[in-house]
């Protein structure tokens, strides 16, 4: 693996750039070279925004959005309705999508190409049967890190648990450690 590009799609307040800048820091624990950041529009509650990593094993010297992800993640479905999330994908892209919806249904609605692969798994679900609230960024941070293999799970869940031991109860990052245990096992290839 030399460069990973991965671009988030999410609406504020759902923890789409912190669920980014959590899978860059268990990554850059993992020993890899990591960048994160957002792309906000009009920053509210509810408004659509970008979240971009990129992961590599060599020093990173670009400074730009991704335009051309390797992984592109949906935290928010209702998003495929209004933007396109898979412009710029690569043509081999595999496409995270939070949703319990049929992976056929979706597959069609993001008109993928058959090189491109769909994973689908439902974060909200999870999130709210973990912790009681429907943020999905912990079931997601999972499932992207099943789907790229680019770190040990025991990596994330360390950096989960540092990450958030500061800021909350250990019901909640007990809560947030599941979701995100979840989220990796739970994921399925649509």
């Amino acid at each position: 693996m030399e460069k990973v590009e991965i671009r988030w799609h999410g609406r504020g307040g759902q923890g789409t750039v912190t669920a980014a800048k959590v899978f860059a820091d268990a990554c850059l624990s993992g020993g890899r070279y990591v960048q994160a950041f957002p792309e906000y529009g009009p920053e509210r509650a509810g408004a659509p925004l970008r979240a971009y990593n990129r992961i590599s094993s060599k020093e990173l010297r670009m400074h730009c959005p991704v335009s051309n992800p390797d992984v592109v993640v949906v935290v928010d479905p209702t998003l495929i309705e209004s933007i396109d999330v898979t412009e710029g994908a690569k043509e081999d892209a595999k496409f995270i999508v939070n949703s319990s919806k049929d992976p056929a249904e979706l597959r069609k609605k993001l008109n993928l190409k058959p090189t491109q692969k769909l994973y689908v798994v439902d974060a909200t679900k999870i999130a709210i049967d973990c912790f009681g609230r429907p943020m999905p960024n912990s079931p997601m941070v999972g499932a992207l890190n099943k789907v790229t293999e680019l770190i040990p799970l025991e990596t994330v869940l360390e950096d989960v648990r540092k990450s958030f031991g500061k800021k909350f109860a250990q019901k909640i990052i007990d809560g947030n450690l599941l979701a995100v245990k979840r989220g990796y096992e739970e994921v399925k290839e649509g």
